[in-house]
């Protein structure tokens, strides 16, 4: 265990993101939980210190966490195409499945089992929303300083409704004093190595010297700066010489855009950001399919935030973006278009950002502010869980009373999978299982 697993050439690295991509089930919490075991514990590509810096520096920036973290670990071991393809494989087969599901949904949702199944994993996704902060938050508030600021996050985007991005420099700042004046509280990878189980030699250790592509240049920042926005660029012009400005393709390319890079703290952040665009202003799709909609991302391998697609699909299809001859074909498109634009800036901010990142793995000025907003982060996805819970108890509102307006049946679904998520520690695959054969046990007897 004291020498390091052979060298892993592109090839093998192809075959583990593709296989990744079709296993990474859970949302961010869990699939970050599944990179750390296959990664660090099993194959030792990389020790748990570096993941862990490579993890923070996702939590800092907007979009999917665990999607930046598998393109950032692949270009660290393969250059840029190992972070492209780490990247894309990670997305790439949910895409091609939330396709063909939201098809189903949408031509189907109206049978009994489809709707059955829905309404049983919908309180599934609650729990398990509430299951991501604990996990995350066991990891991540070690002390009292770092409980108040999720505490404070909590209440500053629930009660306060400020602006995630506040929040996350705010966050930023604190850790920032914090690693100056009392470093000790801020030091995520002290703590964690005070407490890791030591799993031998790696190929990139905490030791390894920083491989030549990972060294800092600027001309090397120019030209992915440089190549990202021709990648943006070059199909919204296409879209706008073809459908023109107002156009839904077109708009659901600007809105995606704009959410990626808005939008910080990862999917669990991002989706009521997305709820808010899609459902309110645009009206791409409606309450009620937003929550099948989340429920299909929990369901389905790859990041959550894959729920844009479905968003893309549901909305090209029913609004008949291309006619009424063409509805598959125009939900497919908006559901790879609004992909494209919600994952491009990830990989530019892997490819451009990590560098700096690398240069900086020993620097506790900046594992400090990161430290501190991971937990932030988690005040976050407990607001979510709330957001989601509220929308799945009381789908209709709470207009008629609290009591009156409760969902008895699906809060009871919500209890049963909360017991085996925290309990039984059963899988979340299982969990969605037995919570969709309640529902279609549900929507068959009693409804």
């Amino acid at each position: 265990m004291n020498t390091p697993p052979a060298p892993v050439t592109l090839w093998q690295a192809l075959k583990f993101w593709l296989k990744l991509g079709f296993i990474s089930f859970g949302g961010p919490a869990g699939q970050i939980a599944i990179m750390h075991q296959k990664l660090v514990e099993q194959r030792r590509w990389i020790s748990e210190q570096r993941f862990l810096h490579a993890l923070n520096y996702c939590m800092l920036l907007p979009g999917p966490e665990a999607q930046q973290l598998a393109t950032y670990i692949g270009w660290l071991m393969h250059r840029t195409w190992g972070g492209i393809i780490a990247g894309v494989l990670f997305v790439l087969p949910s895409l091609f499945i939330l396709i063909f599901l939201s098809w189903l949904y949408i031509a189907y949702g109206h049978f009994t089992l489809i709707a059955g199944i829905f309404y049983g994993i919908k309180p599934a996704v609650a729990a398990i929303v509430v299951q991501a902060a604990q996990r995350i938050g066991s990891r991540s508030l070690k002390n009292n300083w770092l409980w108040g600021i999720a505490i404070a996050a909590f209440v500053a985007i629930f009660a306060l409704h400020l602006p995630f991005p506040w929040i996350v420099l705010s966050a930023g700042i604190i850790g920032w004093l914090g690693g100056k004046f009392a470093p000790q509280l801020f030091n995520a990878s002290a703590k964690h190595q005070a407490k890791q189980v030591h799993y031998g030699a790696a190929i990139i250790d905490d030791t390894t010297p920083t491989p030549a592509h990972a060294i800092f240049r600027w001309s090397r920042l120019i030209l992915v700066i440089c190549s990202g926005l021709l990648l943006w660029a070059l199909p919204m012009l296409l879209l706008h010489s073809l459908f023109g400005w107002q156009h839904g393709f077109t708009q659901m390319a600007l809105f995606f855009t704009t959410a990626a890079l808005l939008t910080f703290g990862g999917a669990y952040a991002v989706l009521p950001y997305v709820y808010q665009g899609a459902v309110t202003h645009y009206q791409w799709l409606s309450p009620a399919q937003m929550m099948d909609g989340l429920a299909l991302g929990e369901t389905t391998p790859g990041p959550l935030i894959m729920v844009v697609a479905f968003v893309g699909f549901i909305g090209a299809y029913t609004q008949e973006f291309l006619g009424g001859e063409s509805l598959f074909l125009a939900g497919a498109i908006a559901a790879t278009l609004v992909t494209w634009f919600t994952f491009l800036p990830s990989f530019i901010f892997i490819l451009a950002g990590g560098p700096l990142v690398e240069s900086t793995k020993s620097n506790q000025h900046f594992t400090a502010p990161l430290t501190a907003i991971t937990a932030a982060v988690v005040g976050v996805i407990i607001n979510l869980a709330l957001f989601f819970a509220y929308h799945t108890l009381w789908p209709e509102g709470a207009n008629s009373g609290w009591i009156q307006s409760l969902d008895k049946i699906a809060l009871s679904i919500g209890i049963v999978a909360s017991g085996l998520l925290f309990y039984k520690k059963m899988s979340i695959i299982r969990v969605l299982g037995v919570c969709a054969l309640l529902g279609v046990a549900v929507k068959t007897l009693v409804y």
